[in-house]
C-alpha cells in the first residue's frame, strides 16, 4: 500500500506510483488488471449477503464528474467566548479517533456537548451559544443543498450526463442481484440524498424504516418488509420484484426533522437541491434537523434514532456470508470501525475497500486485519468513479447474458474443417460442368 496505485483481490496484487502516459501502455494496463479485479469482484458481489457502505467521498466523485465541488468540511466560528474551547475539544476528539485534523462534524459534537452543559448552569450563555450552533448549521445545510443542485445542473449538459450515468451505473453494480437473494444493503454517513436522487433516475425502489405517504414517519419495527409481484395468470404465487434495495443513513438526513410535540421523526419532502429558502428549511435546525455528527464514544449511538440505525448495521455485517464494500468512507469513525472488525472476526465474511489514498487510518485499519479477508482497490485510478464503472466493477446483465452465449457454444459444433468433403465447394471438386 506505499505505491499511489494499487489493488489486491485474492492472490493476485499490482502497484504503481505512476501510470503510463501514453493511452495504448495505460489501456494495456487496465486491461491486465481488470481480468483479476472484475471477475473476483462478480463472484464477491453474489455473496449471500451484500451490504455497500457509502462516505462523502462518494458525493465528492459524482460531483466531481459533474464538474461541481462538494461540502466543504472545513472548521467554523461560533462567535462566542467559547470558541477556543471547543476547538480544542474538538481536536482531542479528532486525535483520539485518529483522524487528524478536526473538521466541522468534530466542531458540531464539541459544541452540541457544551450546549448541553451550559443549559444546566447558564441559561444565557446557552442561548448565545444555540444562535452560533443554529448560524453555523444552517450554513452547512445550505452548503448541503448547493451540492446537490451542482449535481443536478451540472457544469454542462456532458457532465451532467457522465455524472448521472456513472451515479446509476455504479449503483446498478450492486442492486442487480436476483431477487431471491438478500437485498442489497446500502449504508451511508452521508446526510445529502444523492443516493436516493440516483436510485430515482435508476428506477431503484428503496425500503427504509420510514412510513407513509405524505408525511413518512420513522419506525423503529424491524419487520422485514420485501416488495412482491404475482405473475400473469398465476394467483397465490408472489415473487420477489427485481432492483429493490435496503437504505440506512446513519447519521441522519438533512430531510428528516424531529416534532417535538409528537415525538416523532418525520422525513420532509424537500427537493433534491432545493433552494437554501425552501419552505420547510428551518432558521433553527438545532433542536429539528436529524443530522448526526461523528460520535466520539459509544454511549452517543444510544441516542434515538441513531441506536436503531447502528443495530441494522451490525445486524447486516456480522453475519456468515456477508460482504461489505466501502467507497469513499474514511474509515475515521470509530463506532462504524468496530462493526467492521466485529465482521471480519467471522471467517465467511469479506471486505472490499475503495479508497482515493491510503491514508494513516486505513494503513492501520488494514494493519489490523487479515489479508485473505480484505480486498483492496486504492489509488486515484483505481477508486476514479468513471473507471471503476467502465472497467472494474461487475455487470451483471451482461455477466447473464455471456454466461448463456458460453452455455450455447458449448453444446453446438465447433467450425467444420476445410478438409471436410461436405464443406468443400463444388467447384473445387468438380471436373467437369455441372
Amino acid at each position: 500500500m506505499d505505491k499511489k496505485h494499487f489493488y489486491r483481490v485474492g492472490s493476485h496484487s499490482g502497484a504503481w506510483d505512476d501510470l503510463p502516459t501514453d493511452p495504448d501502455e495505460l489501456d494495456s494496463l487496465t486491461n491486465s488488471a481488470r481480468k483479476h479485479i472484475e471477475p473476483w469482484l462478480s463472484a464477491v458481489f453474489q455473496a449471500e449477503h451484500l451490504n455497500l457502505l457509502l462516505g462523502s467521498g462518494f458525493t465528492t466523485a459524482v460531483g466531481y464528474l459533474g464538474g461541481v465541488g462538494a461540502t466543504g468540511m472545513a472548521k467554523v466560528t461560533f462567535g462566542t467566548s467559547y470558541d477556543a474551547a471547543i476547538d480544542a475539544h474538538a481536536q482531542a476528539g479528532a486525535t483520539a479517533m485518529k483522524r487528524g485534523a478536526a473538521n466541522i462534524e468534530d466542531q458540531f459534537r464539541s459544541a452540541l456537548a457544551l450546549l448541553e452543559g451550559l443549559g444546566v448552569i447558564d441559561k444565557g450563555a446557552e442561548n448565545t451559544l444555540k444562535k452560533g450552533i443554529d448560524a453555523q448549521m444552517s450554513g452547512f445545510l445550505t452548503s448541503l443543498l448547493k451540492t446537490e443542485s451542482g449535481i443536478v445542473a451540472g457544469k454542462d449538459p456532458a457532465s451532467k450526463d457522465a455524472a448521472l450515468g456513472a451515479l446509476q451505473s455504479f449503483l446498478l453494480s450492486f442492486a442487480s442481484r436476483a431477487a431471491s437473494r438478500e437485498r442489497l444493503h446500502v449504508f451511508t454517513t452521508n446526510y445529502d440524498r444523492l443516493i436516493e436522487h440516483g436510485c430515482d433516475f435508476a428506477g431503484l425502489r428503496i425500503i427504509d424504516r420510514f412510513v407513509g405517504a405524505l408525511n413518512p414517519v420513522f419506525r423503529a419495527s424491524r419487520v422485514e418488509v420485501d416488495v412482491h409481484y404475482n405473475p400473469p395468470g398465476i394467483r397465490g404465487e408472489p415473487r420477489f420484484m427485481e432492483g429493490v434495495i435496503r437504505l440506512t443513513k446513519l447519521h441522519g438526513s438533512l430531510d428528516w426533522f424531529f416534532d417535538k410535540d409528537e415525538r416523532r421523526i418525520y422525513r420532509k419532502g424537500i427537493p433534491f437541491g432545493a433552494p437554501a429558502d425552501h419552505t420547510d428549511i428551518p432558521k433553527e435546525p438545532v433542536d429539528t434537523v436529524m443530522i448526526y455528527p461523528n460520535p466520539a464514544k459509544d454511549v452517543e449511538t444510544t441516542q434515538y434514532p441513531y441506536a436503531e440505525l447502528f443495530r441494522d448495521f451490525a445486524a447486516a455485517a456480522c453475519r456468515p456470508n456477508a460482504v461489505v464494500v466501502t467507497y469513499g468512507y474514511g474509515f475515521g469513525d470509530d463506532h462504524v470501525n468496530r462493526v467492521l472488525f466485529d465482521m471480519l472476526t467471522i471467517p465467511s465474511t469479506h471486505l472490499v475497500i475503495m479508497a482515493y489514498a491510503a491514508d494513516d487510518r486505513l494503513k492501520a485499519f488494514v494493519e489490523k486485519t487479515r489479508d485473505a479477508q480484505v480486498s483492496l482497490l486504492i489509488g486515484p485510478h483505481f477508486s476514479d468513479l468513471a473507471t471503476l464503472v467502465a472497467n472494474y466493477l461487475p455487470k451483471p446483465a451482461l455477466d447473464y447474458i455471456s454466461g448463456r452465449v458460453t452455455e450455447l457454444l458449448k453444446h453446438r459444433p465447433g467450425d467444420p474443417k476445410l478438409n471436410d468433403p461436405a464443406t468443400v465447394p463444388l467447384s473445387a471438386t468438380a471436373t467437369g460442368p455441372i
